[in-house]
């Protein structure tokens, strides 16, 4: 990506844990948020959380409802900013950007995947998978129509073009919302709680999805969620996010393993505090 003058991006708690250790000091971070505190009113959602997200890994931010998650990632794309923090993506400080034509660039290389699908009732699926091109590519009818039967494959859901939204099942409204998120081949992509309300079969096939395209587009994938289910099966990464700050940082495994109060509840079991009660 490159930058130019008109495009900016061409408590009481103990540390959290973090048992795998930093990264390579040859790798670069492509997300890293430092220090973001966010309150509103009296209620401070996120004490200043420092985290690094890597190119092509797939970041699980993990926690109750409530907790801050959704506040974090929406700053990526601009629907929320901190009130103090540092947020650099591709090394560009995204916090001081003014304008939507400051955000234009970042936004087109992001794609996000909505809580419920949010799909437009009064538009065809071909028509909400198109919908980012038209708004913001240069192809004709003919190349939109294309990338639209090339996205839809992606999510294994060929041919389904001239469906309303009210046809699908919950588990493919969600993949034609993923579709509409891939439209613009995005480099980032934030999904915000991807399995809510689905079952566990729907659940994991779009659990393995979000796999596969990390793993096949390369993309860096950063997945807002409470399910555990999901996350063991997408982490390369895990933050539990606990009281503004984070309760844990490391991968599953290390998950696992965790004496924090907040990864034992997690895991449905007693925090040792509660084990004599």
């Amino acid at each position: 990506m490159s930058s130019s003058p008109s495009s900016p991006y061409s408590s009481g708690l103990k540390a959290p844990e973090q048992t795998s250790g930093p990264a390579p000091a040859l790798k670069t971070p492509l997300i890293s948020f430092k220090g973001i505190y966010k309150a509103f009113g009296d209620n401070v959602v996120l004490d200043g959380v420092d985290l690094d997200i890597y190119p092509g890994e797939t970041q699980v931010i993990l926690g109750r409802s409530g907790s801050g998650k959704t506040v974090l990632t929406s700053m990526l794309v601009g629907l929320q900013a901190p009130d103090r923090g540092s947020i650099k993506v591709d090394g560009v400080e995204i916090t001081e950007f003014a304008s939507d034509a400051d955000w234009m660039d970042l936004r087109l290389k992001t794609g996000y995947l909505f809580q419920g699908s949010a799909l437009y009732d009064s538009m065809t699926v071909g028509e909400n998978v198109a919908f980012p091109m038209v708004q913001h590519g240069k192809w004709s009818d003919a190349e939109i129509a294309s990338r639209v039967r090339e996205k839809l494959a992606q999510v294994d859901l060929e041919g389904i073009e001239a469906m309303e939204p009210a046809e699908l099942s919950g588990g493919m409204a969600r993949r034609v919302a993923l579709a509409r998120s891939l439209a613009l081949d995005p480099r980032i992509i934030i999904y915000d709680e991807p399995t809510s309300g689905l079952d566990p079969i729907t659940g994991d096939e779009i659990s393995d999805l979000i796999r596969h395209l990390q793993r096949t587009l390369e993309v860096t994938s950063i997945v807002v969620t409470h399910d555990l289910r999901l996350t063991e099966r997408v982490a390369d990464h895990i933050a539990l996010i606990f009281q503004g700050q984070w309760g844990f940082l490391g991968t599953y495994e290390e998950f696992l393993q965790s004496s924090h109060p907040e990864v034992l509840r997690f895991l449905h079991q007693a925090p040792p505090e509660e084990t004599t009660r």
